[in-house]
């Protein structure tokens, strides 16, 4: 929905919404056994929950696009993550709370195990712990170039931020990940004289990382994307009319929540303590983003059999995510990580929302295949945002 017409349309309502995002949630099917993570699930409330709510697939950005996380989560938020893409390292970087100027680039930074010839052999370095991480970061603040200020911040276990703060810089820069395995990592390259001023500045840091990094046994190596400065996006309270609350562990999500105008709220621990601040906090707000991130960090790590643990584990927590007792429940996807892939992917994301006015159907199951029969069938994900607005009571009717 264009967010002019939801600002026109939206009305206040007392009514709670809950938007519940596990992280790379759809997958795909073993050849072995011819089900997904989810099919191989067990998974009871969950599929309790199914069977009286609406269910379909989201597809993200676009037909065939592969997502990356923030545009995923943009999408369920309400924007078109065509008009609206952010660079990772500006979503790194408000999530640890880092104040970014306006002469500053973000970038997101990843150690990364280099083998004797320069070649990644993990790109995430073994999933570091964030203590090791935040050592190494110390070192890599003595570094110094010529023409710019440099700050780099620890975030959680492999990521680190990079800001080069100097006037006329410009962002989106290449990549410096090849997000392969076995290649060294690629140069950072620019379009125009200020991507390639901060190209020529990506380039001398990783330099000099290196040579500082190089007797590391694990993140002897790194990698950095994500390029941007800090963007202007309309507030979720101006157009919807949302007092809105975001319960993330990771900081990247809390930067995204809180630049689409959320209130972060702290909760360190796992889905037992964001429910739990969710119930301290109930009265306070009107929508809710919980976010679950064990099932992407399964996926990407290839690991069908722990995706489907982490499945298992997010389904007993359904029961106190249902007894919250929003007028609206989603639970969704912000994009597809199939165990068999190690990778994000374009296949579409099931869906479920639960409401006091869904239709409910035959589909007993949330998986995949049983989704695609459901009564929303395939639709974009950015129109997530206006159904759950019309199932909680928020939308006036359009036109006379």
């Amino acid at each position: 929905m264009d967010l002019d017409l939801a600002a026109k349309l939206q009305q206040p309502a007392e009514s709670k919404v809950v938007l519940c995002v596990l992280d790379g949630l759809g997958g795909m099917a073993r050849p072995e056994t011819e089900r997904s993570e989810l099919e191989q699930s067990d998974t009871p409330n969950l599929d309790r929950l199914t069977e009286t709510s609406d269910v379909g697939l989201t597809i993200p950005v676009g037909i065939g696009i592969t997502p990356g996380s923030g545009p995923g989560h943009l999408s369920l938020f309400g924007y078109d993550p065509y008009r609206f893409d952010i660079g990772r390292g500006v979503l790194e970087a408000v999530g640890i709370d880092f104040e970014l100027g306006p002469d500053d680039v973000a970038a997101r930074g990843n150690f990364c195990t280099l083998d004797a010839d320069g070649n990644i052999s993990d790109r995430r370095a073994g999933r570091i712990a964030s203590e090791l991480s935040a050592a190494i970061v110390e070192r890599l603040r003595t570094v110094e170039l010529d023409g710019a200020e440099v700050c780099v911040e620890p975030v959680r276990e492999h990521r680190f931020v990079l800001v080069l703060r100097a006037p006329g810089l410009g962002e989106d820069v290449s990549t410096t990940d090849p997000q392969r395995e076995g290649v060294p990592p690629l140069p950072a390259e620019g379009a125009d004289p200020a991507r390639e001023r901060t190209a020529a500045l990506v380039n001398e840091f990783v330099a000099k990382a290196g040579e500082l990094l190089a007797e590391e046994k694990a993140a002897n190596g790194l990698t950095l994307r994500g390029f941007a400065t800090y963007p202007a996006l309309p507030q979720i309270e101006d157009v919807w009319g949302l007092r809105a609350a975001a319960l993330a562990v990771y900081p990247m999500y809390r930067g995204l929540a809180k630049l689409a105008g959320m209130r972060a709220l702290a909760c360190p621990g796992g889905m037992e303590e964001q429910l739990a601040v969710a119930r301290e906090r109930w009265d306070e707000f009107d929508y809710f983003f919980i976010h679950y991130k064990k099932t992407d960090a399964a996926g990407e790590d290839g690991d069908f059999i722990a995706k489907v643990s982490a499945l298992e584990e997010f389904d007993t927590h359904v029961p106190g995510l249902t007894d919250l007792g929003a007028d609206v429940l989603m639970v969704a996807g912000d994009h597809s990580t199939p165990a068999l892939m190690a990778a994000h992917s374009w296949h579409p994301v099931p869906f479920l929302l639960h409401s006091a006015v869904a239709r409910g159907g035959s589909v007993q199951h949330f998986t995949e295949r049983e989704c695609l029969g459901g009564s929303l069938g395939i639709f974009p994900a950015v129109e997530a945002m206006p159904l759950a607005m019309a199932h909680a009571g928020r939308l006036q009717k359009y036109g006379a």
